[in-house]
């Protein structure tokens, strides 16, 4: 059985299908235990558009995350009776993209009783586009994740959240989609940096299973950072699809439970009003 879904997407995050409902009947379907929704509020496009007095650079570029963060909070807030009596423990969660473009207003944001669990993430490098949307023949790779690894360990040192959501998210798009081959041994310190900064916190890590199903064919982290993680004392870790539909729901996970009993976990965690509940995996 498969133990938990920690990172899901519905059609409130701007690039999700589907409702919370569906994510629901499929846990039930797949006898998932325990349900995360973590809604996308993506903290450099927090307010309106006229706040910031900037234009999109892209069609993905939404603002107002504030109303997308409240609209997740009264759903999922209101779906968790629905969920417990089709045997799903369901979690309130948020992905916070980008806390680090204002550690102040992010820190408010996560204390919101209503929240049982919150994944901090960095889709894309502050004053730069989604590293989805970024052109790899133009683009200094070896800048990028070298900016890339120096601001996700700002994040790691603020510490104000759960999980550090996908560890390597750059290489989706780097590898995955543009073909370009990555050696991530030159960022090797900088990511050893990030877990001792999580671990000194309380913080975990994430095992995103989506890497599985897309072209980079691997999880967000591999076996090695996952062991680098153990290794120098990180116990927390959860386990997301990030699913962005339901039929996506739970992906993964299997194989992501090997990948991490290999790395020499025993256990998989889950958060329940922001408090750790660890499980046997």
């Amino acid at each position: 059985m498969l133990p938990m879904d920690c990172h899901t997407h519905t059609k409130i995050s701007p690039d999700g299908t589907g409702t919370v409902q569906q994510l629901c009947d499929r846990a039930a379907e797949l006898g998932l235990p325990v349900l995360a929704v973590t809604e996308h509020v993506e903290m450099n496009r927090f307010f309106s558009q006229a706040h910031y007095g900037i234009q999109p650079r892209n069609e993905w570029e939404v603002f107002s995350h504030a109303a997308v963060l409240e609209q997740s909070l009264e759903t999922l807030t209101a779906a968790k009776e629905q969920a417990v009596q089709q045997g799903v423990t369901f979690l309130c969660g948020m992905e916070m993209g980008q806390p680090n473009a204002d550690f102040g207003l992010s820190e408010s944001v996560v204390k919101d009783v209503r929240l049982d669990f919150v994944i901090a993430s960095l889709h894309e490098l502050l004053e730069q586009p989604d590293f989805f949307c970024l052109d790899y023949r133009q683009e200094s790779i070896l800048a990028l994740l070298e900016d890339y690894f120096s601001q996700l360990y700002d994040i790691c040192r603020w510490g104000k959240f759960d999980v550090l959501g996908h560890l390597t998210y750059p290489l989706r798009y780097i590898e995955g989609e543009a073909g370009i081959p990555v050696e991530l041994s030159p960022y090797e310190e900088q990511i050893r940096a990030c877990f001792r900064a999580l671990i000194a916190n309380g913080c975990g890590i994430e095992l995103n299973a989506s890497g599985f199903r897309q072209k980079y064919g691997k999880p967000f982290p591999t076996l090695e950072y996952l062991q680098m993680y153990r290794e120098l004392g990180g116990e927390i870790l959860t386990f997301g699809s990030d699913a962005h539909c339901a039929e996506d729901l739970g992906k993964g996970i299997a194989d992501g439970v090997q990948l991490a009993k290999a790395a020499g976990f025993t256990n998989a965690c889950y958060f329940v009003k922001r408090k750790p509940v660890f499980l046997t995996i």
